[in-house]
């Protein structure tokens, strides 16, 4: 397993108190030294060529413009001196993870930050610069011969930017499990794609309070499902752990066993269509010690070192939110 990062992107710093602060990389980083059969790679920063499949000229210029200053581009996002090139580091990082597991059909992991996932084409938004899943994707399809890209987004904030950026498109299908309505406010069940990217735009809202049994149901009936009919040639997890019962932004009730479940799911996929290729992009999580379990629990599955569990019986709600996702998305695929 490749894990890629650079000590360069702890000099992102958003400020005090904020949230996305520099020692989440130190606690992830700290969660997969002692993991056997880890090579660490140093990331490099993306180019403006990579950048450019997802985001608007003008938006990284304006981005790459703002080295060296300290600048609030929304309520959330925040620059530091140092931000901009963490921000190349974190969506090189993701690119190289993407090349990696292709190359290799395995697992690369990229631990960057600033996250990514709320980054539009051309806004930075929700602690996020340049939308490092979404630029790893694209480099995917443009670099590395795959023809289908699966996105798969647990944070538990809808990842309205990834979305944004490939709603009218067949070749990344993209899945989303969040909390809503939280911020940003997007992602209700009925946001399917739009034009040719009709049906390959999923979301699975659930309402605050669910936990490990209601996201293995959605991914039993829902995920797993459409992945089998779509057949990734590579698995990109979108790998926020704010939805842990810890976690104080959100209120999910998440545990270690939950992303265990969800990793066991997935690698399943990647195994069945992709050849085991998967790459695991850091989001969000910010309660430091649940972030850093939740992160290695998942990496112990990828790396055969922990078995999923059997969970308990979903909730009614749970099956009611899964029952309403599957009547939109039958239009699509067989569910």
């Amino acid at each position: 397993m490749l894990v890629i990062s650079s000590e360069k992107m702890l000099a992102h710093d958003p400020g005090p108190g904020r949230p996305e602060c520099p020692e989440r990389l130190r606690v992830a980083v700290r969660a997969l030294e002692r993991l056997e059969g880890v090579a660490w790679e140093e990331a490099r920063p993306a180019t403006v060529e990579e950048l450019s499949r997802v985001h608007d000229a003008d938006y990284i210029a304006k981005i790459l413009a703002l080295r060296g200053e300290c600048v609030e581009l929304d309520e959330d996002t925040h620059t530091s001196p140092g931000s901009v090139d963490a921000a190349l580091l974190s969506a090189g990082a993701a690119i190289e993870a993407a090349t990696a597991a292709v190359r290799t059909s395995g697992v690369a992991v990229s631990l960057g930050r600033p996250p990514g996932h709320h980054a539009e084409r051309a806004a930075a938004m929700g602690f996020c610069l340049f939308n490092n899943v979404a630029v790893a994707a694209a480099h995917a399809r443009a670099m590395l011969g795959c023809e289908r890209v699966l996105v798969v987004d647990w944070d538990v904030h809808h990842g309205n930017g990834t979305e944004h950026i490939f709603e009218a498109r067949r070749d990344v299908l993209f899945v989303s499990l969040h909390e809503f309505p939280l911020y940003p406010g997007t992602g209700a069940h009925t946001d399917v794609g739009t034009g040719d990217g009709a049906g390959f735009n999923v979301n699975v809202p659930f309402a605050a309070g669910h936990g490990d049994a209601d996201y293995a149901h959605a991914f039993r009936e829902v995920i797993a499902k459409i992945a089998d009919q779509f057949r990734p040639d590579l698995v990109l997890i979108s790998a926020g752990f704010d939805g842990h019962a810890a976690d104080p932004l959100a209120g999910m009730q998440l545990t270690e066993e939950g992303y265990a479940f969800m990793t066991d799911a997935l690698l399943g996929v990647a195994r069945r269509h992709a050849h085991g290729r998967i790459g695991v992009v850091l989001e969000g999580g910010y309660d430091l010690d649940a972030m850093g379990k939740s992160l290695r629990a998942t990496l112990d599955v990828l790396a055969g070192k922990r078995s999923a569990r059997e969970l308990p019986v979903p909730t009614e709600t749970g099956r009611a939110t899964v029952r309403d996702v599957c009547a939109v998305l039958s239009r699509y695929w067989s569910l």
